[in-house]
């Protein structure tokens, strides 16, 4: 007597098939190669706009907050604490830029060979780690330049909080992945997502703490606040390399629930949606 086989769609954590990322990883690293390439290609700097970038945004929040806003940047020289918080930024925008558009800009891999189309905005996110090595280079000599140390000791040393600035990397990467996945399966549906991404990503800056400590806030709007992931990351970012206030514990907890749900719930919104993104597309 022959056996009967069901077929049913596999549920729940299983349906993620995470693996298939583990087997294309030659396919995730070719295509971080190319983003890389494809930026640099046939520029008069080359890579040195991963540098030119950041310096000139810190030169220009310096003049207008650190100077004449005279903001607050908690006894730390500004062009340091300002930078510090542009190099978690730099990572999550240029994520939110390049995997928002990436299964539109790769359309033809899409819809003429199989592989798990979570690879594209996973491999464009990975690939802003190089810019971010690169920054972070440069703020090493920003701090080295300013004779600046956690303690105010000036002299540059290691102290035990840099060693959960890993921690405040991940943290940041899951809450690029997380946006990311959202806005690119909605892309494909919604072509209006790749002209907002330019204004929803100003509008994020601002409310994020980078030209400012997020201690401007009032405390009882510190949990609202913290609903924004990138918050508890920056926070995180200049607590572990200047060694600021201590970022308050709530503030990280809720940033990184957030930035944890919408990982999760971006990875199923896209799984669902994969199916149909050949046809869309």
């Amino acid at each position: 007597m022959d056996s009967i086989i069901f077929l049913r769609p596999t549920r729940g954590l299983a349906a993620l098939n995470l693996r298939d990322l583990w087997v294309y990883r030659e396919l995730v690293y070719f295509l971080m190669w190319r983003d890389l390439k494809v930026r640099y290609k046939q520029t008069l700097l080359g890579a040195s706009w991963a540098i030119l970038q950041p310096v000139v945004q810190m030169v220009i929040f310096t003049l207008l907050f650190g100077g004449v806003a005279n903001l607050s940047s908690e006894g730390v020289p500004y062009p340091v604490f300002n930078f510090t918080a542009l190099l978690p930024w730099g990572l999550f925008s240029k994520a939110l830029s390049d995997a928002g558009r990436a299964l539109v800009n790769n359309r033809n891999m899409i819809t003429k060979v199989y592989f798990p189309r979570l690879v594209i905005p996973v491999s464009s996110v990975l690939a802003g780690l190089v810019d971010f090595a690169i920054a972070f280079g440069v703020l090493v000599l920003i701090i080295i330049y300013y004779h600046f140390a956690p303690g105010a000791n000036f002299d540059f040393h290691f102290t035990p909080a840099l060693l959960t600035l890993p921690l405040f990397l991940i943290l940041a990467l899951v809450s690029a992945l997380g946006f990311s996945l959202w806005l690119s399966a909605m892309n494909v549906i919604y072509r209006d997502v790749g002209h907002v991404l330019p204004f929803l990503t100003q509008i994020w800056f601002f409310i994020t703490p980078i030209v400012y400590s997020s201690s401007e806030i009032s405390s009882k709007w510190q949990w609202l606040y913290a609903l924004n992931p990138m918050t508890g990351v920056i926070e995180g970012f200049r607590w572990a390399i200047l060694g600021t206030q201590s970022t308050p514990a709530l503030l990280l907890i809720i940033s990184t629930l957030v930035a944890v749900v919408v990982l999760i719930s971006g990875l199923f919104y896209f799984r669902r949606m994969e199916r149909s993104f050949a046809d869309e597309i």
